[in-house]
Formats: structure tokens, sequence, C-alpha cells
């Protein structure tokens, strides 16, 4: 009996996960046909003009980016409670909490982990983040504990470069704002300018990351330690 509720719980999320990822998909390429015409709301989704304007931790390595993104969602949650699933973000660690089946199919190797790991929480500077089942990521440039965690570094020989950044902010009422920000420099030649520059990252990147945003939101607000506000949320959600 216990298997079979085992294997229907499985088939279950399998199910949800085929469902999001088709979702995931249609979203993707709806963004990709729409390009430019939508590209000024995706870089700035959920982030306030003060947020989009503030000088953060890791803008230096990027000066003069190219082009770049602000991306911000408010969870009813202390910093203390946000920070580990951004601790432990990372192929062959937490996952990335967004369409893990589109990842997928690009060869990443994503396996999404529901729960905080004790062992997941060991991040230093200079670790590699992988995004890729080839190893390929950024580096860990800066950690601030609860309040910065910054990916990549200065632009190679060729120009090339960019950071990726995660934010936690105050917001009202014991609130947290995460704030996401990606500051791209595509260099000189075609290579840098389809790896750096907005024309995939932007429509793709935005998909994802949003999708990310809200499951970090949803997590975090699950936790004992989350407000009266969030509490109520997930009590009328279930």
């Amino acid at each position: 009996m216990r298997r079979g509720s085992e294997r229907r719980a499985s088939g279950d999320r399998s199910s949800v996960k085929v469902l999001e990822s088709v979702g995931g998909g249609l979203q993707t390429a709806f963004h990709i046909a729409l390009g430019p015409i939508l590209h000024g709301w995706r870089t700035h989704w959920g982030a306030s003009q003060e947020e989009i304007g503030k000088n953060l931790p890791g803008d230096e390595f990027i000066p003069t980016p190219d082009w770049g993104y602000n991306h911000a969602i408010t969870i009813h949650a202390p910093r203390s409670a946000v920070w580990p699933w951004i601790l432990q973000l990372g192929q062959q660690r937490g996952g990335f909490y967004s369409y893990e089946g589109l990842e997928n199919l690009m060869g990443c190797g994503i396996h999404n982990v529901w729960e905080v790991r004790p062992e997941l929480q060991r991040l230093s500077v200079g670790d590699t983040i992988r995004l890729h089942a080839n190893g390929y990521g950024p580096p860990v440039a800066i950690i601030d504990p609860e309040r910065a965690l910054v990916l990549g570094g200065p632009p190679d020989s060729n120009g090339s470069g960019a950071t990726w950044s995660f934010y936690l902010l105050d917001g009202p009422a014991g609130s947290t704002r995460l704030l996401e920000r990606g500051r791209n420099k595509a260099g000189k030649g075609i290579v840098g300018k389809l790896a750096f520059g907005p024309y995939l990252i932007d429509p793709i990147g935005f998909v994802m990351s949003r999708k990310m945003l809200r499951t970090i939101k949803r997590l975090a607000e699950s936790s004992p330690t989350a407000t009266p506000r969030a509490a109520a949320s997930l009590t009328e959600k279930g």
C-alpha cells in the first residue's frame, strides 16, 4: 500500500513537472517572438526605481554594462529564511528552482532540492556555481551572509563578461526584498554578443528567473519564521 502511494505521488510530481515545463516553453517562445517589444518590462520586472538605481556590491566588476536587468520580489519572511535557498543554488547543489524539465532538455542535469541541506550551505569565494553538467559556471565573487551573493567577475581579455547577483534587502513589516541583478558586457565578436548580449539571455533568462524567484518566495514563506501575512496567504492557498 505504501509503495503504491509513493508511486502515485512520484507520478503526480512528474506530471506537474511536465505541465510546468510545457508552460515554461510556451512563455519562452512568446518572449522570444516579441523580443525587443517587452525588453524594458522584462529587465525591470518587480523592481522599483530606487532598487534599479541602487549601487550594490559587485557592480564594480562591470561598471559600464552594455545591458542589464533587475528582477525583484517581496518575500514575507526574514532574510534568515531566504538566504539558505540562495546559498544552495547551482547544478549538483540545490538546483535553480525553475523549469527543471526545460533545463534538462539542454543537458544541464538539474535536480531541484526542496529542503535546506546543511552540506549545501558551505560556499566560499572562488567556488564555481555550475550551470550545466559540463561544469561550466561563474565563480563566486562576493558572499555577504544574508545580504549578497555575487557570481562572475570583470570582463575577459575580449571584453566579454557578466555578473549575476542576488541581494536581500529589508522590506516592510519584516519582509525581505529579493533582488536579482545581471550586468553584461558583450565585448567584441559574434560569440561574445551571443553569449552575453540580450538577444537570447533576456527572453529566456527572464522566464527562468521569474519562476526561480517565485519558487524561492514560496519555499521561504513556508518556513517557521515566515511573517503572519505569509502564513495567512499559505493557509488561504491550502
